[in-house]
């Protein structure tokens, strides 16, 4: 538990440097929640002023942790947005059956493609200039093909085009793509894709994995 509150303490230090509208909207948030709280106590036909307590005070925390956690989401990709490697980063904080390879193709202008396996199959995720990463990502495709046979393989490209994906709606993309994979198999495609990985040449000076490994606020 002191953990955890120590963890919490330092998410908040950092949230406040990051987001200036962070205080005010988390207080609105408890205050909202509070209002909600003593609104359902006052409906309970015994013990009004004792539920008045109990439910504003579980409302105001509810409602605080609500904008905290979103504020802190928000806060980190403001963060990381725009730098090499901001994807994996985001892709390796998924939860669930997700094997996320960062960086599997990388160019001398810090363009990347990394990959994820799930159950929706095969997600190749470029993030770059957009003409040089569909390259990088038909070479990738056309690679994976002999080994993937017929598992979907889908592309996807990190920007704010119509055609591309936002950073910050990213993960939710991928986790509403259709699954097609049982759960059993997730892990068999990822053994059977492994060997294909090799180290990416890599330029000097560019670290993909140094964004991934950053210590950021993580929503609570």
């Amino acid at each position: 538990m002191k953990e955890k509150i120590r963890q919490l303490r330092e998410v908040w230090g950092q949230l406040r440097e990051l987001d200036d509208k962070a205080v005010p909207l988390v207080a609105l948030g408890a205050f909202l929640g509070l209002i909600v709280g003593v609104g359902a106590g006052l409906l309970s036909p015994v013990l009004t002023e004792v539920f008045m307590v109990v439910f504003g005070l579980f409302f105001a925390i509810i409602g605080g942790l609500l904008v905290f956690g979103r504020r802190s989401r928000k806060a980190q990709f403001s963060a990381i947005e725009g730098q090499p490697g901001a994807a994996a980063a985001v892709l390796q904080q998924m939860r669930g059956q997700w094997f996320v390879n960062p960086a599997v193709a990388v160019n001398a202008k810090q363009d990347m493609v990394h990959r994820v396996v799930g159950r929706c199959g095969i997600v190749l995720v470029g993030e770059g200039s957009p003409q040089r990463v569909k390259g990088l990502m038909a070479k990738e495709r056309k690679r994976l093909t002999k080994a993937a046979g017929d598992i979907p393989i889908h592309t996807l490209i990190v920007g704010d085009r119509d055609d591309e994906v936002a950073l910050s709606k990213l993960q939710t993309r991928i986790t509403k793509l259709p699954r097609k994979l049982k759960k059993g198999e997730v892990p068999k495609i990822e053994r059977k894709l492994k060997p294909l990985d090799k180290a990416p040449p890599v330029p000097k000076g560019i670290d993909p994995y140094a964004v991934a490994n950053r210590r950021r606020p993580k929503p609570r």
